[in-house]
C-alpha cells in the first residue's frame, strides 16, 4: 500500500481532477485521508457508488453536505452504463473554470478530462469502470485488493481515466469507521470475527432498521420479545437485542447444530450476506 500511495503522489501531476468513489452507506468511513492530502490543489468529484443499496433520503443529504462544503457530489450505481453521463457532466462542470482560463491564455481546442479514480478496497471501482466503457476491461472481484496497479482507461474522446488500487490508510481514527469498513467487505474477512461483526450490524439495524430485519428474516413483535426474555442478563458483555435477533435468524434459517443448538458462524454469514447484497434493503451507516 506504501508502494501504491507512493505512485499515485507521482501520477496525480499528470491528471486535471481527482474522481474519488466512496460507498454512498458510508461516504465518511469509505474516504481515504490519504487521497484527500495527495489531492491537494486538485478538483476532486466524490461519487457515491451503490447508491441502489443505501437509504436514498440519506444519500440526498449527503449530496447536500458535500455540495456545503464546496465538493461536487453525485450519487450513482456503478453497474449501470448511465455512469458515464454522470460523470462526464459532473467533470465538465467541475473544470468549466480551468476551461476557462486555458482560453485566456490562448490554450483553445478541446482535450480529453484526465482523471484520476481513487478509492478503497471494495467501493467498487472496477465495476463502475467496466460500465463506463461496456466491456470488462478491468478486472472485478467481491473482495479487496483486485486492482493491483495503476493503468491508463480510455473512456472516450472527453474523459481519460488513470485507475489505482484500492489502497486503505495504516489507523482508522475510530472504532466506528473500523466497523463500517468490515461491514461492507473493505476489511479482508478472514481476519474478522464474523460472529462479533453480525452481532455490531444486528445492533445498529435494530436501532435504525428494525422493520427491515424483521421483514426479511419474518420475524414477530411477539417472537422478538420472547427472545428477549430468554437471554439471561447475567451474560457479561453481550447486548441481548442482537443476541435475540441471531437466535431468531438462526431458527428461520435453520443455522442450527445437533441438539437444536444455534450456528451463530452460519447465521452470522447470513446477516452479513444479506447486507452486503441488500436483501435487507436500502441502508445506510453514517448520516451527516
Amino acid at each position: 500500500m506504501t508502494k501504491a500511495k507512493r505512485k499515485m503522489e507521482s501520477d496525480v501531476k499528470l491528471v486535471d481532477m481527482v474522481v474519488e468513489l466512496v460507498d454512498a452507506r458510508a461516504p465518511i468511513a469509505t474516504r481515504n485521508p490519504d487521497i484527500r492530502r495527495i489531492a491537494k490543489g486538485k478538483q476532486i468529484l466524490i461519487l457515491l457508488n451503490k447508491s441502489d443499496l443505501a437509504d436514498d433520503s440519506v444519500t440526498k443529504k449527503w449530496i447536500d453536505y458535500f455540495r456545503s462544503e464546496g465538493a461536487m457530489a453525485v450519487a450513482l450505481d456503478g453497474r449501470k452504463r448511465d455512469s458515464i453521463e454522470q460523470v462526464k457532466k459532473a467533470s465538465q462542470k467541475l473544470l468549466a473554470a480551468k476551461r476557462e482560463r486555458d482560453l485566456k491564455r490562448g490554450i483553445t481546442g478541446e482535450r480529453a478530462i484526465k482523471a484520476m479514480i481513487c478509492g478503497i478496497p471494495n467501493v467498487g471501482k472496477s465495476t463502475f469502470i467496466n460500465s463506463m466503457l461496456g466491456k470488462a476491461s478491468a478486472k472485478t472481484g467481491n473482495k479487496p485488493g483486485v486492482t493491483k496497479g495503476n493503468q491508463w482507461i480510455n473512456v472516450n474522446d472527453e474523459l481519460l481515466m488513470l485507475d489505482t488500487p484500492g489502497v486503505l490508510w495504516p489507523k482508522f481514527d475510530d472504532e466506528h469507521t473500523a466497523e463500517c469498513l468490515a461491514f461492507i467487505g473493505s476489511v479482508n474477512d478472514d481476519i474478522i470475527n464474523l460472529e462479533e461483526l453480525a452481532n455490531e450490524l444486528l445492533y445498529y439495524l435494530y436501532n435504525n432498521y428494525r422493520a427491515n430485519v424483521f421483514d426479511r428474516y419474518q420475524i414477530s413483535e411477539d417472537e422478538f420479545e420472547k427472545a428477549l426474555l430468554g437471554i439471561d442478563d447475567g451474560i457479561l458483555g453481550v447486548k441481548k437485542e442482537p443476541l435475540a435477533l441471531l437466535n431468531l435468524i438462526s431458527v428461520k434459517r435453520g443455522a442450527l447444530k445437533k441438539g437444536a443448538q444455534y450456528d451463530y458462524a452460519k447465521a452470522a454469514k447470513f446477516v452479513i450476506d444479506d447486507f452486503r447484497s441488500g436483501r435487507l434493503g436500502r441502508i445506510s451507516l453514517e448520516r451527516p
